[in-house]
């Protein structure tokens, strides 16, 4: 007989601390896609996206510092903070914000289950990553998944607004987050501390969301609802200053593909809190498309361990 070998590790999501991180932001995320509802009534999109960021930018500085990460990013380093900001913390949010506008929270977080398609094209494109067969296969059953939703809240239409105009901003929002993504992954941004990378951004983005702002909206207006203030600091500072550095880290500890079913996690909080606070009806269309498009994701997920 032989004696039997070392017992094989578990599972990297069945380590602590990898696990309980991996909980926290999808627990935090999957609640943002409802929060957000409540902050796109009281003021124009675009101010709530910048109040957002001017209470995270510092705290995300705060952080940088506490963990003793340089501030000292370089000119290539700034180049691509400004392009971060621009991508993620101003148009990617931006378009997020007016699609709930017309798509309930639920669905609009569904569709961004389908970042990974972007994040694929624009990562083989620009980082030369390779797209698996399985990848593609996933991804198709995925947005025909993503369609029978679609079809299902274009047929209820419950804020009463244009379904596709939600679906073309939330597209819109998709592909600045893929792009936000992609590119920060790139040599320049390996080499830099995650947290002065996110710190840079955000007060660049912040930048950007202010300007945007004040040419789409006017002058701000200050709301005076306690609750949008209660929004906009958990948004800010539990939904980006918390969540950013921790999924980054998951993504350094087990690489881009297992971390990415963070992502149906997300959907799966998304759409719990879609039913019992915005009455999202359930039909079998709308759960075979929800079936569908987990499935595939996951088909998809498990295809690309980059």
């Amino acid at each position: 007989m032989t004696a039997p070998g070392p017992a094989a590790p578990p599972h990297a999501l069945l380590r602590l601390r990898i696990a309980l991180p991996f909980l926290v932001v999808a627990l935090i995320w999957g609640s943002t896609w409802y929060v957000i509802t409540g902050q796109i009534h009281e003021v124009a999109p675009s101010w709530s996206v910048a109040y957002r960021f001017a209470i995270a930018t510092p705290a995300m500085f705060a952080v940088a510092l506490a963990m003793r990460r340089s501030l000292a990013i370089g000119r290539a380093g700034h180049l691509l903070a400004l392009a971060v900001g621009l991508t993620q913390f101003c148009g990617n949010f931006n378009f997020v914000y007016r699609a709930e506008l017309h798509l309930t929270s639920g669905v609009v977080a569904v569709m961004f289950g389908m970042l990974m398609v972007p994040n694929a094209l624009f990562g083989r494109w620009l980082l030369g990553q390779k797209v698996t067969p399985r990848f593609l296969v996933g991804s198709a059953i995925a947005i025909g998944g993503i369609a029978l939703l679609l079809l299902h809240e274009a047929r209820l239409s419950p804020l009463g607004g244009s379904v596709m105009l939600g679906v073309a901003l939330a597209i819109g929002g998709i592909l600045s987050a893929s792009i936000a993504n992609v590119i920060q992954a790139n040599e320049t941004g390996r080499a830099l501390p995650m947290a002065s990378l996110l710190a840079w951004s955000m007060l660049y983005g912040t930048g950007f969301d202010i300007a945007v702002a004040w040419a789409l909206a006017g002058p701000p207006t200050i709301p005076a609802a306690p609750a949008f203030w209660a929004g906009t600091a958990w948004l800010a500072i539990a939904g980006s200053v918390v969540t950013f550095p921790l999924y980054y880290t998951i993504v350094r500890q087990i690489g881009a593909g297992r971390a990415a079913y963070n992502g149906v996690l997300v959907i799966v909080v998304a759409m719990v809190i879609s039913t019992l606070a915005e009455g999202y009806a359930w039909s079998l269309l709308a759960v075979a498309g929800a079936v569908l498009g987990l499935g595939g994701m996951l088909i998809a997920l498990r295809a690309r361990q980059v």
